[in-house]
């Protein structure tokens, strides 16, 4: 799919850039450093199942009000500055993408995990689910936002609000599909699956590169964590480990 020129809008300007990112990164860190230290559970114990499902969606959906939030204060809001506009053929490109995504991310994970050998491919979360079984609410709860909130949630940091940073430097499409990439794969801390997140951004960056719009990107995302998102799902009910 080649990026169109003439689907892609030029952003209004608006007075928000890597600040307003770096603030939510900030807050992402800090919220979920603060509700494990405020838990107060020791390091060796385990993690209560009510706290993994709090440490891991909070944080994440208090940095993507950040991003909100800074285009209400310094922008002409989410829809306009974060290019939240929906369409139905964003939806079928971020479909067919994220099908496309799925694939690549199927071989690139059966190829990292064949290169580093007995370490699992599959997400932190999903390996703390796996040592820690949550019980069925909270595990209904944790496939909702990892199928649909969290990845609506981190599209609106990386490929709204960074990507709009980036833009508002004037910068190429492409130096915004690649920082942003590289960021959201660095940003996950998780040093041995750096790699294969660089492997799964690039489908759902380029849905916000061909169409111009998040929309895209979010429903490419959604579909890529669908998957993981049913195995967190299993792990709760007992089916897999």
């Amino acid at each position: 799919m080649t990026p169109p020129t003439t689907q892609v809008e030029v952003p209004p300007a608006h007075r928000w850039g890597f600040g307003a990112f770096v603030l939510a990164e900030v807050v992402l860190i800090l919220s979920a450093v603060f509700l494990v230290a405020a838990s107060g559970q020791a390091a060796d114990e385990p993690l209560s199942p009510v706290l993994i499902v709090v440490a891991t969606a909070l944080p994440t959906m208090l940095a993507a009000g950040v991003a909100v939030l800074a285009t209400l204060v310094r922008g002409n809001g989410p829809v306009v500055d974060l290019r939240l506009r929906w369409s139905w053929p964003d939806v079928r490109a971020g479909l067919k993408l994220g099908l496309a995504g799925l694939v690549l991310t199927a071989i690139a994970a059966a190829i990292w995990a064949k290169t580093v050998g007995k370490l699992d491919p599959t997400s932190a979360l999903a390996s703390v689910v796996d040592a820690q079984p949550l019980p069925l609410a909270l595990g209904i709860v944790m496939f909702l936002y990892t199928w649909l909130i969290g990845p609506a949630c981190e599209e609106l940091i990386f490929r709204g609000l960074l990507w709009g940073a980036i833009e508002r430097l004037q910068w190429s499409r492409w130096a915004a599909l690649v920082l942003s990439t590289a960021i959201f794969a660095v940003s996950h801390l998780e040093p041995l699956r750096t790699s294969l997140l660089l492997v799964i951004a690039i489908p759902i960056g380029w849905a916000r590169l061909v169409t111009g719009r998040l929309p895209a990107s979010i429903v490419a995302h959604q579909i890529n964590n669908f998957v993981p998102a049913v195995g967190i799902l299993l792990m709760s009910l007992g089916i897999w480990r």
